[in-house]
């Protein structure tokens, strides 16, 4: 398997774990709030991912000082990312957050072809645009006022790219693991203030009562999943890898539907035609 397909591979499973997320959440808040749901999955995850992936090779390659600026400004931007989109939660509703945070591919295009010069075919773009007008169909059947908060998601959907394009260089130097043990050791404790600040603090029985989706979401969504976003980021464009990401709501909706017994909307069924024409067309390597 090429490189590429291999990076497609990635995609897929990502969006197959990374679409149950709302579904796990929704268990989730049935015990905790959302922002303390957030911080413990991330703590979960930081610290699975430290104890799987530093071990003595790994703490010798945070010496390499090329690679350490890269590793210092993904930090940096996926913290501020995460802050953006916490606060901004509390001024929107999950799903304005989830359609407007996806605008990232939009900045992605803006960011990498237009003004940059990463490469993409024409067949690439089309279906990227189809997946696009897709996911935005799934994920914004009704109209929505602007508010403080969609202002701030969209500033974090600005602020994605180039987060992304720092893990792409970061993982030139480390590996999927330390990245993300490395980003999340930082981000934790901020996620944790501005839980405390915001929301009050659960008890115990909570906490353990909603431990085992909690575990689901730190493990494999936030621990493996981002495992694989990493990997697929070094692997494929970033513009073509976050296209491929229009997926997960398409799988999210039938997840829903068996679980949750959540009857899809006629709009939201056709938005997944675009979805799966516009996935065939990414992947494909030229015209035919």
């Amino acid at each position: 398997m090429d490189r590429e397909r291999k990076g497609e591979l990635y995609m897929v499973v990502l969006a197959l774990f990374e679409s149950w997320f709302p579904i796990v959440i929704i268990f989730t808040y049935q015990y905790l709030t959302p922002l303390f749901s957030y911080a413990i999955t991330m703590f979960l995850a930081a610290l699975i991912l430290t104890i799987f992936s530093f071990n003595k090779v790994n703490l010798e390659s945070l010496n390499n000082k090329d690679g350490m600026k890269y590793l210092l400004l993904t930090t940096f931007y996926i913290t501020l990312l995460f802050l953006l989109v916490f606060l901004g939660l509390k001024y929107t509703t999950a799903s304005n957050m989830a359609v407007i945070l996806f605008m990232q591919l939009f900045f992605s295009f803006l960011y990498f072809q237009i003004i940059g010069n990463e490469k993409i075919t024409s067949t690439s773009i089309i279906g990227a645009i189809l997946m696009g007008m897709g996911a935005m169909g799934i994920l914004f059947p009704e109209n929505f006022i602007f508010n403080k908060g969609d202002l701030l998601i969209l500033i974090a959907a600005m602020i994605a790219p180039i987060a992304n394009y720092y893990q792409k260089r970061s993982r030139e130097y480390y590996s999927a693991g330390v990245i993300l043990s490395f980003r999340n050791l930082i981000a934790f404790p901020i996620l944790f203030l501005l839980a405390f600040i915001i929301e009050p603090v659960p008890n115990l029985d909570n906490i353990f009562n909603a431990l085992p989706y909690l575990l689901i979401s730190g493990l494999i969504i936030m621990g493996l999943a981002k495992i694989l976003w990493v990997e697929a980021i070094y692997l494929l464009s970033i513009t073509k890898a976050t296209a491929l990401s229009a997926l997960i709501p398409f799988f999210t909706i039938i997840f829903a539907y068996f679980i949750l017994n959540e009857v899809p909307t006629l709009q939201q069924i056709i938005s997944s035609a675009p979805i799966i024409i516009g996935g065939y067309y990414i992947t494909r390597r030229t015209w035919r």
